[in-house]
């Protein structure tokens, strides 16, 4: 069961669903700033090479010549397509070989190169990210998920690619409780022990509490948690609204402040690539300021001893999933109350997977643009009892390259009167 619930490769169960969803691999901005304006790409067992052509247009193909096996992340980007640096074959965004210099002076009525296309996968981009498609064909739409679409917000990228399958990490988004132990408990251990206050999290009177109650609850596009801690009355947005898991392996969380949007893209069976897009609304009424691109980072794991990096929430989640080990060992956990919500995902896997197997779509494909324009969810908007505006503070190593950005975007919320958020649409 555990193989059948991490094996990401072509062909095997978990593939074949994950191959029915988009997920981002880049940032828009990384492109524009490598050499050859292009990115390898290692993705559900799958080695690419993501470029940009000289006319702005994506494309995502194998990595190596089917030639003489060269890496074309090193190519030369043109007009329209990715030509081999070794002998000149070119290809298109869609994998085919359009030109052999050679073999087509040589042999042309061979038509040789039909014989050489490689595969190719759509890309597309929103929100600063680059999201990939490796699925049949006709791709279902990009998900327009709602925070993705805020056009009166600040955004901020960060990266980290960990050495463990994407399970353990997304199963932590199913685990209320260890905010409690992990990011209340050992966080205040770390800044005691390293005489640091500078990140201990800002999250509202009720964080850290002890919790009472936990609730799981399906919905059409994934699981909803809500949490009550000691104190609460039940009438708490944390536990009356929560927050969304988004099927697969997505995670939205944070308050009407600031979002943070998820994502567990598999790279292979035993590592991770992990993408937080950080969302940053205007308060109602209010601008915020225009970017003029979005920024990314990379998020170191270890300092330049080799410890851990724990002085910052998500950091901490990123030790716990990776020393689990590359994959979990399942077989040998004991499972508790606290577990209900990891159990029941397991499930939903489960049914998503027999859905492909029996040529099914799973949940959460998009077909009508129509109900594809802005998809909402359960978000609670006070999270912990936090009503006032935080201070900027990432929520993993490194700031942003837009943090002044930021701080003017949560700037826009000290003179509005508190009270009861309006629907996140209108802030659309």
């Amino acid at each position: 069961m555990n193989e059948r619930l991490t094996q990401v490769s072509l062909g095997t169960p978990m593939g074949e669903l994950m191959r029915r969803y988009w997920h981002p691999i880049a940032a828009s901005q990384e492109l524009d700033k490598t050499p050859f304006r292009t990115k390898p790409i290692r993705v559900l067992g799958e080695d690419l090479v993501l470029f940009r052509d000289r006319s702005g247009k994506l494309g995502l193909i194998e990595r190596f010549c089917p030639h003489r096996r060269v890496d074309l992340a090193i190519g030369v980007v043109e007009q329209d397509g990715l030509r081999c640096q070794y002998h000149g074959w070119k290809f298109d965004h869609a994998g085919t070989c359009v030109e052999q210099p050679f073999e087509d002076t040589v042999h042309p009525e061979d038509n040789f190169r039909a014989k050489c296309g490689i595969a190719g996968y759509a890309v597309e981009e929103l929100a600063g990210l680059v999201f990939a498609y490796l699925g049949p064909r006709p791709a279902p739409l990009l998900p327009r998920w709602e925070p993705l679409v805020w056009d009166n917000a600040v955004r901020d990228i960060a990266f980290t690619e960990l050495p463990c399958n994407w399970l353990q990490c997304q199963e932590n988004s199913l685990d209320p409780v260890h905010t409690e132990w992990l990011h209340n408990y050992f966080g205040n251990y770390v800044a005691d022990m390293k005489r640091d206050d500078s990140n201990r999290p800002q999250l509202g009177t009720t964080f850290g509490k002890k919790h009472v109650r936990i609730a799981f609850d399906e919905f059409e596009h994934g699981i909803v948690k809500r949490r009550m801690v000691e104190g609460d009355t039940g009438e708490e947005e944390d536990w009356k609204v929560g927050h969304p898991v988004l099927f697969p392996n997505i995670l939205l969380t944070g308050s009407q402040y600031s979002y943070t949007m998820q994502f567990r893209t598999p790279i292979d069976d035993t590592h991770t690539f992990h993408v937080s897009q950080y969302i940053f609304p205007g308060a109602p009424s209010q601008q915020a300021p225009t970017q003029a691109a979005i920024p990314y980072r990379y998020v170191p794991l270890h300092d330049a001893e080799g410890n851990w990096v724990l002085n910052y929430t998500f950091n901490q989640d990123y030790m716990a999933w990776v020393t689990q080990g590359p994959i979990a060992l399942r077989d040998k956990e004991k499972l508790g109350a606290s577990d209900r919500g990891i159990i029941l995902f397991r499930q939903m896997l489960q049914e998503q997977m027999e859905r492909v197997r029996e040529g099914e779509e799973p949940m959460n494909t998009f077909r009508d643009a129509a109900l594809n324009r802005s998809v909402s969810f359960p978000m609670e908007r006070v999270k912990h009892g936090q009503v006032r505006r935080p201070s900027y503070r990432p929520g993993e190593a490194g700031f942003s390259a837009d943090a002044e950005l930021i701080k003017a975007a949560l700037a826009t919320w000290d003179h509005t009167q508190f009270a009861a958020p309006e629907p996140a649409a209108a802030r659309s």
